[in-house]
């Protein structure tokens, strides 16, 4: 969204406002408000004429303008009513160059999940993908993942949602008492760079918001499942503006992911490379390896797939 036009937001937000005023206040002419306010018509901005001048109704727009709008993290926002995979064009914007970009859209076509898993993404839902160009090393690049999970769950559990975090990447709501949970969001994490030297990292949550949980895999959940129908628009600022603040320090991520854990006290099955895990999962490291105490001693796993196991 152009200054002008955000600028003309901002004053019809504070009440009506005539066109000479707005013309005047903006320094622009009166044929020029009136582009602008035809231009966020257009953009599903409802905007009434009145006798006291133009009036600003509520927000009920989901797209690039109206999460841009009120945001309060400095993103800017490429909007899709259907794409393929909100990361692959997140890729696509990372190779050109491009930073905190959000790319947002209705619908996946070919969403994917951790381990190139298909994963269901129909409209509804809110599906983004976040490019970052952080002055990290690579060894830090995982402190990303656990801070959009972080955002995540928050934005969900402002919704009114029992959200919590298994490691390392899926927001889940619990059942009972043992471990078991519904999955309310997937996190795919993608990272160009070397050793010393990010180059750039994608975070890109799906997250189940206002979708029956019968057009859903066996296991999932959604918001409306879980609390009712959400603002997406506002879910998605709240997102992104969490996440703004766990990446300008680092230090608070890990502390925060811990507070909002399942899987910490579980006892877990990773499956991994060299083998599986099965022990307690006691702790995450400073840079989110999992910590599980086994017959043998504790083992740290820096990636693996998670399972929660009945307790003995």
């Amino acid at each position: 969204m152009n200054d002008t036009r955000r600028a003309v937001l901002e004053a019809l937000a504070n009440g009506p406002v005539s066109g000479p005023e707005l013309a005047d206040a903006l320094d622009v002419s009166r044929a020029a408000v009136w582009k602008h306010i035809e231009a966020l018509r257009e953009a599903d901005f409802e905007i009434e004429s009145g006798p006291n001048g133009y009036d600003l109704g509520e927000i009920e727009a989901y797209n690039a303008p109206a999460v841009e709008f009120g945001l309060e993290a400095p993103f800017s926002v490429e909007y899709h009513d259907s794409v393929g995979s909100t990361n692959d064009r997140a890729r696509e914007l990372a190779g050109e160059g491009a930073t905190d970009v959000v790319v947002l859209a209705d619908e996946q076509t070919g969403g994917r999940g951790r381990l190139e898993r298909e994963w269901t993404a129909p409209p509804g839902g809110v599906w983004l993908s976040v490019v970052t160009r952080p002055d990290i090393a690579a060894a830090q690049a995982p402190l990303y993942t656990l801070a959009i999970s972080v955002a995540t769950a928050r934005a969900a559990r402002e919704a009114g949602v029992d959200a919590r975090i298994k490691w390392p990447n899926d927001v889940v709501v619990p059942v009972g008492d043992d471990g078991d949970f519904r999955k309310l969001s997937g996190i795919l994490t993608e990272m160009e760079g070397e050793t010393d030297r990010v180059e750039w990292v994608i975070v890109g949550p799906g997250i189940n918001a206002n979708i029956d949980a019968d057009a859903l895999p066996e296991g999932a959940t959604s918001i409306r499942e879980e609390a009712g129908d959400v603002d997406r628009r506002r879910f998605v600022q709240r997102l992104l503006e969490s996440f703004d603040d766990h990446r300008n320090d680092l230090e608070r991520v890990v502390p925060a992911w811990r507070e909002l854990a399942l899987t910490l006290g579980q006892r877990v099955r990773v499956d991994r490379p060299a083998g599986e895990i099965v022990g307690e999962a006691v702790d995450v490291t400073e840079s989110g390896a999992l910590v599980v105490e086994t017959d043998d001693g504790r083992v740290t796993v820096s990636a693996g797939d998670c399972e929660h196991l009945r307790p003995v």
